[in-house]
C-alpha cells in the first residue's frame, strides 16, 4: 500500500550537537543569499529561539549562551566561506522567546527564526532581555543587561543613595556623584526606572520625584519619530523600543538595545 498519509511531523532534536547543526545549517542557508559581497549594508544578526522550557538548557548549550562570541565565531566561519564581507563590527544577539514574531525568517527544521539587522531593519522582539548603554555622561558601567526578571530598575546618581523618605535606594544604573562629567550634575538620586510590563511583554520607562519637574526631566525620542516624549507623570510608563534614547537632566544620554554590544 502506498503510504500517502504518512506524513508525520519531524521529531524535536534531541541532543545539543544536532540542534547545533540545525541552526547554523539554516543560518547558512539564509546567509548565501547574500553572496558576493552584499552583506556590507548587515549590523547584526539576532538568533530568536522558541523551544520548550525543558529544552532551554540543551539549547543554550547548542548556542554557547554563556559565551556567545563562540557561536559568533562559528557563524564568521560561514561568512567567510561564503564571501558575504559583513562590517567587521558586526554584532550578534541570542534570545529564547515565547513566539516567533511574524517579520522573522522562520529557519527551517528548528524552531527558530533571524533577523538579520541592516539600518532600515531595526530588531523589534519581545525579549525579555535587553542592554542599557551610556552615550553621554559617566555612569559605573558604559553597558548593563537588564531582564524580565530583574523588578524595579533604578537610574540615578549614585549607587546607594538615602531619599526624601528616609530610606536608602539602590541606583542599579548608576551615575557616580564624584564624577567630573558636567552631565552626572543634572541627574538627580531618583530619576527614574525602567519595569518589564508582562501584558505587553515590553520594557516600560517610568520617570520617579526627582525626574519629574520643577526637578530635573526625563525625556525619550524614538528612532522612528524624532520628536521627543517628556516624562511627565510618574505613574505613566513608555514603552522602550529598538534603538530608544533616554535624556536624563540636560546632558546625561541613554540608549535601549535589544543588542548587545559589550562595551565596557
Amino acid at each position: 500500500m502506498f503510504n500517502l498519509f504518512n506524513k508525520r511531523k519531524e521529531e524535536p532534536p534531541q541532543d545539543v550537537k544536532t540542534v547545533r547543526e540545525l541552526l547554523l545549517t539554516a543560518i547558512k542557508q539564509e546567509l548565501q543569499k547574500l553572496e558576493g559581497g552584499e552583506g556590507k549594508q548587515i549590523k547584526g544578526l539576532a538568533l530568536l529561539i522558541a523551544c520548550l522550557p525543558a529544552e532551554q538548557y540543551m539549547y543554550e548549550s547548542a548556542v554557547y549562551f554563556e559565551d556567545e562570541a563562540r557561536f559568533k565565531n562559528e557563524i564568521q566561519r560561514i561568512i567567510d566561506d561564503f564571501a558575504i564581507d559583513l562590517p567587521e563590527n558586526w554584532t550578534m544577539q541570542i534570545n529564547f522567546v515565547d513566539e516567533l514574531p511574524a517579520d522573522a525568517i522562520k529557519l527551517s527544521r528548528i524552531n527558530a527564526a533571524l533577523y538579520i539587522k541592516t539600518p532600515e531593519h531595526v530588531v523589534v522582539t519581545k525579549s525579555k532581555t535587553a542592554y542599557i548603554r551610556t552615550l553621554n555622561g559617566e555612569s559605573e558601567k558604559k553597558e548593563y543587561k537588564i531582564t524580565a526578571s530583574d523588578g524595579k530598575i533604578n537610574i540615578g546618581r549614585e549607587h546607594k543613595v538615602q531619599v526624601s523618605d528616609g530610606f536608602f535606594r539602590i541606583n542599579h544604573i548608576a551615575f557616580p556623584d564624584g564624577s567630573t562629567n558636567e552631565a552626572n550634575k543634572f541627574i538627580s538620586r531618583q530619576h527614574a526606572h525602567i519595569e518589564w510590563d508582562s501584558n505587553t511583554g515590553t520594557f516600560l520607562l517610568f520617570a520617579d520625584e526627582g525626574g519629574i519637574p520643577p526637578r530635573n526631566k526625563v525625556r525619550m525620542r524614538s528612532v522612528g519619530d524624532h520628536t521627543p516624549v517628556k516624562l511627565n507623570v510618574a505613574e505613566l510608563g513608555h514603552v522602550l523600543q529598538e534603538g530608544d534614547q533616554i535624556i536624563l537632566g540636560e546632558l546625561a544620554v541613554l540608549e535601549f538595545s535589544y543588542i548587545e554590544v559589550n562595551n565596557n
